[in-house]
């Protein structure tokens, strides 16, 4: 339009009926399709009876079409029966007379002996089958110790607070300031120790150094729980401290202690290991991956495969724990799933 014409607005009203005229020859059809027919009603539809379910619950719903889960949990369960039932497994009894024979010593694997025998003439697939019942006692009763010390102190620290807090948390930090294993390697050396060494010598000083953590863990999930309604009005209605504790506030601060205690289950077996690989651990006639293990540290260089079976063994099982707990988390913390 030219710049020194003016613009009249009826003409402009004008030429918009014209243009919806034009448009008004062509008419459009909508199709709305019916609720009954669509899956939206399916979709948004609510069981208003169904009762809803719990935190566990949804957790092992979770965890049942998990892999990770599925598959730590076989592994898991197998190693269980290969420790309670060693004998389903082989006819051979390494504690028994004649076991070992030294004109069988490091020969390589044949039918009924698959993976050969170590120096002494002992078969090695029977030895790491026995060996299992003592590598897992140690990390199961060791877990178990320090759930029950480390969760019950950790609870009553973050719970009351206070000179009770400040106090559990000074020995916490006195046991954090060793290692695991240098603290263990320590505590063994001791007389009382040293000449009694068994199993439960072992558990116990593993349980020593292994509280602090999962205290501090519980402490932290009970001071996020004692402030919830739920436990205020618990208290209103007249529920003592310690019984708020006991029914409140320690069953929803599980899914943390849960997590650390599978994974840690691993850690002991590992230590255990560790202790009899350095002749600090389980007595010699212990059968342990751990002490064959040593025992194979001579033979190295000439016959690494006395070295594999134990240690492949305790990988695998070490391995396990350490999938199912990653699994337990990722079902008991929606926040930790990948993608979240």
């Amino acid at each position: 339009m030219p710049e020194n014409q003016n613009f009249n607005p009826e003409d402009g009203l004008q030429m918009s009926k014209v243009r919806a005229g034009k448009v008004s020859k062509y008419k459009i059809d909508h199709y709305v399709a019916p609720l009954e027919e669509t899956p939206l009603q399916a979709v948004d539809s609510v069981k208003e009876t169904g009762k809803p379910l719990s935190m566990w619950a949804e957790a092992w719903r979770s965890l049942r079409k998990q892999p990770l889960f599925i598959i730590s949990a076989i592994m898991i369960l197998a190693v269980i029966v290969v420790a309670a039932f060693p004998q389903l497994f082989t006819s051979i009894d390494p504690n028994g007379q004649n076991a070992c024979q030294l004109e069988y010593s490091n020969e390589p694997g044949r039918p009924g002996h698959i993976m050969g025998f170590n120096l002494q003439g002992c078969d090695v697939y029977a030895r790491v089958i026995y060996g299992t019942r003592a590598s897992l006692l140690v990390g199961v009763f060791t877990t178990l110790i320090v759930v029950i010390l480390g969760g019950a102190l950790g609870a009553l620290a973050g719970f009351y607070g206070g000179w009770i807090d400040a106090i559990l948390a000074r020995l916490g930090d006195i046991f954090f300031a060793l290692p695991l294993i240098l603290g263990a390697i320590i505590v063994m050396q001791l007389p009382a120790f040293r000449e009694n060494r068994s199993v439960w010598t072992v558990i116990v000083t593993l349980a020593i150094f292994g509280w602090p953590q999962l205290a501090r863990i519980t402490r932290g999930a009970v001071i996020e729980a004692r402030d919830a309604d739920y436990v205020k009005a618990s208290r209103a209605l007249g529920l003592s401290k310690f019984k708020s504790l006991v029914k409140h506030v320690l069953p929803n601060s599980l899914a943390p202690i849960i997590v650390v205690a599978t994974v840690n289950l691993g850690v002991y077996i590992v230590a255990e290991a560790t202790l009899s690989f350095l002749g600090v651990g389980l007595p010699g006639e212990v059968m342990s991956w751990g002490n064959d293990i040593s025992l194979a540290q001579q033979q190295l260089r000439s016959n690494p495969m006395m070295l594999m079976w134990p240690a492949l063994f305790l990988s695998v099982t070490v391995l396990s724990f350490i999938m199912l707990g990653d699994a337990v988390r990722d079902a008991l913390d929606p926040k930790a799933r990948k993608g979240a």
